[in-house]
Order: structure tokens, then sequence, then C-alpha cells
């Protein structure tokens, strides 16, 4: 078996056209286009980069908004005031604050400040316990992103065994309860989890999240199971890889997600969704 390939651009490419054709219709309704607000603090190279990417898109899908660049000097008060701000004006539907910031910040406190309505990362407390129970929120991008990318392959969820690798508030936990919306029958393992190895070898569907470059071998998968590789690590050649040994694994699975080309395009599409959907959301009051 030679896996296919899940193509994280073409499916973002899909939702990106989605988003512009919502915000043509949004903007149609109410006389203004959704707003994305994007806080940069400091000059993190790979935040620069991201940050970019994410501002071109935005503009590209028909949203209005810009990038808010703070330098690495600013005080914690005065991005807590930045982000009050902005979450009491009333013609920003979204707000995203670039992680990680520099040493010295408290993120949390930083994302508590944020309006749950336009929190566009998803995030804040309130709809990370809205994603608990099953309520509607905004909900993580990269996340968001791997359940749109499952949809796509057309693979039915229900009663599968899914192992999310990776216990992270910005991945592992939150796939885990989507994947248990559907359905699944989800474990979440981690560097803890007695003979790692053979628990993801379990999997029906294996969802990779753990920062570790090429961490998953063959002997980690299942004949046939689906696998999606949330990884981005960079080598020291500059080369990207996935935590899943591209490889190997494509000889085992059905469906293998690319690194670079995977979920990593998914996620700023998935970002434009959160956005439009936040205007649609606050324009019902």
């Amino acid at each position: 078996m030679t896996a296919q390939i899940l193509d994280g651009k073409v499916i973002a490419a899909r939702v990106r056209a989605e988003v512009k054709t919502d915000a043509e219709a949004f903007a149609k309704a109410h006389g203004r286009s959704p707003r994305l607000e994007v806080v940069l603090v400091g000059e993190d190279p790979a935040s620069q980069v991201y940050v970019r990417n994410k501002e071109k898109a935005a503009h590209e899908a028909g949203l209005r908004g810009s990038v808010i660049r703070l330098p690495a000097t600013t005080s914690q008060a005065e991005l807590l005031a930045c982000v009050e701000a902005l979450s009491a004006d009333a013609d920003v539907d979204g707000i995203l604050v670039q992680l990680p910031l520099p040493a010295g910040f408290d993120a949390a406190a930083i994302v508590d400040a944020i309006d749950p309505q336009k929190d566009v990362d998803g995030l804040h407390p309130v709809n990370a316990g809205l994603l608990s129970t099953g309520g509607k929120g905004l909900r993580p991008c990269t996340p968001s992103g791997c359940m749109r990318m499952l949809r796509e392959a057309g693979v039915d969820l229900r009663g599968k065994r899914a192992v999310v690798l990776g216990r992270s508030n910005l991945v592992g936990k939150p796939v885990a309860l989507m994947l248990l919306e559907e359905h699944a029958t989800v474990t979440i393992a981690h560097s803890r989890t007695v003979d790692l190895a053979a628990e993801c070898a379990r999997a029906d569907v294996l969802i990779a999240a753990v920062g570790k470059s090429r961490l998953v071998k063959a002997d980690w998968v299942k004949e046939g199971a689906v696998v999606i590789d949330v990884g981005i690590n960079r080598g020291e050649d500059g080369k990207l890889s996935g935590d899943v040994d591209f490889d190997a694994v494509k000889e085992k699975a059905s469906w293998l997600t690319p690194v670079p080309g995977g979920v990593g395009a998914m996620t700023i599409a998935m970002l434009l969704r959160n956005t439009v959907d936040a205007a649609v959301q606050r324009a019902r009051g």
C-alpha cells in the first residue's frame, strides 16, 4: 500500500475561496468587511514570517485589518491595554496575538483579556470550555484544519480508534475533543505513555503533534491507518520535516499529510474561517 497524500495546499485554497465568498456576502449585508487585527510583539523571525503570511491571506480573502507591531520592550500592561482596546472596538471582529510572546510576558493573561467572541485563535478559556462541553464557540485553527482534512478524505470517524500523539492546549487536547464529537474512541498519548509505539500502532487515525522530527516510524503505524502530521521541525540544514517519518510511513498508511504542504497550510485558512464566523456571530448579537 502507498498512501494517498492529503494535500493541505489544495484544501486550504478551497477553504479560502469559501471564506472570500462569505466575506463578500457579509460586506453586502452589513456595509463593511470582516476585520482581523493581529498583534505582534518583538522581532522573532519565525513570527514575522507567520504574521506576514496571515496578513497577505486575510487581504486576499477580502478581510480588513492590520498588523499592530509592538517592540519587545513593550510592557505587560501596555500589551494588555492594546488587547483590551481591540476587544472594546465594535469594528473589530477578530483578534490574534502572535505566540510565543517574548520572555517575560504572561501569555495566559493576554489571551484571557481577548473578548471570547473575537478570539480567532480559539484559546480563550471560554472557548476551550465551550469545546469541552460541546457548545458553539471559536475553535483552535490547527485542530480545525485537521478535522477539515479528515472530512475531505471522506474518513468516517464513528467507532474508529483515534490516537493523538501530544497533549498541548494548542493542538492535542482540542483535536481529541473534536474527534470525540465525531464519535471516535480517542486516546491521548504523550512522553509518559508506556510503550508509546504500540499505542500509536493501534490507531485507525493517528494525529502526531509533539514537535519531534520523524519520531513516528513505520512500525508505529497500523496498516491502512490515516496519519495526520502536525509537526513542523526545522533541521540544521534548514529543511522542514514533520513528526512522522514520511518516506517510511507512506508505505503503510492509507492517507498521509506531507510537511510542508499539509496541516500547516490549513492553519491560516481556518483562521480566516474563524474571523468571518466571528463577524457573522457578532452581527447576530
